[in-house]
């Protein structure tokens, strides 16, 4: 192999590495069509909020539709999320900025795009709010879904205090 070959191989390995997900777990796939194209479901805890699960679906792209379509190293933006409480609810060191916080974050590209799971904290209305996103340099991201965790009249342990309005 030459020496352009071995540095494209290592970037790309260390690319994968980075990409994947720390608490993401595949709970299912879907088989959707005969060329071998998925819908990959994973379970991702929350990792500031013990108790919390949430199921992020997206699609994965088969070998044969990458030659058929070309666009060899990106998958679709779409992607679906549902967050529920799956346990007692723990609260550690979260951003309580409007912005809110990314919790997950998956390569959807070679480079360019990712899925992100951002959660934000509605203080108003004692919720938690996560956002799937997909981020992509070029074309911004108009793909978006949205869940709730209601934390009203639950027994919740903020470890530093509930915040106050």
């Amino acid at each position: 192999m030459n020496r352009l070959a071995c540095l494209v191989s290592a970037a790309a390995l260390s690319f994968c590495a980075l990409a994947a997900p720390t608490s993401a777990e595949v709970i299912g796939k879907v088989g959707v069509d005969w060329i071998g194209n998925d819908i990959i479901v994973e379970a991702i805890a929350d990792p500031e909020i013990k108790g919390v699960t949430c199921h992020v679906t997206y699609f994965d792209r088969s070998i044969i539709d990458r030659l058929k379509k070309g666009n060899w190293f990106e998958d679709p933006s779409n992607s679906s999320i549902a967050c529920r409480q799956t346990g007692p609810i723990e609260i550690g060191e979260i951003d309580l900025s409007r912005g809110g916080e990314e919790v997950f974050r998956e390569g959807r590209s070679l480079i360019w795009k990712d899925l992100l799971v951002k959660r934000i904290y509605d203080q108003a209305n004692d919720t938690l709010v996560y956002l799937a996103h997909s981020r992509q340099v070029v074309e911004g991201s108009a793909k978006m879904a949205i869940s709730t965790v209601p934390l009203y009249g639950q027994q919740v342990v903020w470890k530093n205090g509930k915040p106050k309005p």
